[in-house]
């Protein structure tokens, strides 16, 4: 793509999700406080200061990393439009950037190039609407059909998210077999030789090192071409 077409994708694309995206995103925040403020009002179902702080610590915690590697991480896969979709819709790891990455893989588009953004756009605009029903059909049915599944299947949800994970990262070592080797070095190292690393900080170092590695590694490759 020109640098013609890019301000054209910019101007038409870019702008317009910016703007629709800043909205709904702001709206969806006092939305999210409608079920406590129901079961307050309703029921007067509301736990202390004390407990809430906690809480908020406790999850802040745990997730709060998560804050900061998530958009930067998932950003090369899904763009500006896809990382709004994400955020408002939920189940980035699961279900969004899986859907993402199947249709760039399918149409055979470079991930980080405009064709690639509206690609995962559409891809995941149809993993939401496939969630919705899915949920919906869950939320009525779900523990009935739980009822019916023997317990090896149950058992068996719990590696999911793992399968999920691991089937991303071998298809992008495929691709760029350096940046997997390296990526996956980290992890072995951190986890299987310091073993003190907090659970928190394990992913942001193994994220921001191999975005490190990549950007070291594309300006090395950059110098040698212009040497050349």
């Amino acid at each position: 793509m020109d640098n013609s077409s890019k301000k054209n994708f910019d101007d038409i694309f870019t702008k317009e999700i910016i703007k629709a995206g800043k909205w709904t995103l702001l709206l969806a925040i006092p939305f999210c406080f409608f079920p406590p403020l129901y079961l307050w009002i309703r029921y007067g179902a509301i736990p202390d200061v004390k407990t809430i702080l906690t809480g908020w610590f406790l999850i802040a915690s745990i997730y709060g990393a998560e804050y900061f590697v998530t958009p930067i991480s998932y950003f090369p896969i899904l763009g500006v439009s896809g990382t709004y979709m994400a955020f408002l819709s939920g189940n980035i790891a699961n279900m969004r950037v899986p859907c993402a990455v199947v249709a760039q893989d399918v149409l055979g588009v470079e991930s980080g190039t405009p064709e690639a953004e509206i690609v995962a756009t559409l891809g995941m605009a149809g993993s939401i609407i496939t969630n919705i029903i899915v949920v919906t059909i869950a939320a009525f049915a779900g523990k009935t059909l739980f009822n019916y599944f023997p317990p090896i299947v149950i058992e068996a949800l719990d590696f999911v998210l793992p399968s999920i994970f691991g089937a991303l990262f071998a298809l992008f070592a495929v691709k760029y077999p350096k940046y997997g080797v390296f990526g996956i070095s980290i992890a072995a190292v951190l986890l299987g030789v310091v073993k003190v690393i907090p659970t928190i900080l394990l992913v942001p170092i193994c994220v921001f090192s191999t975005i490190g590695f990549s950007m070291y590694s594309y300006k090395k490759k950059c110098r040698k071409i212009n040497e050349e």
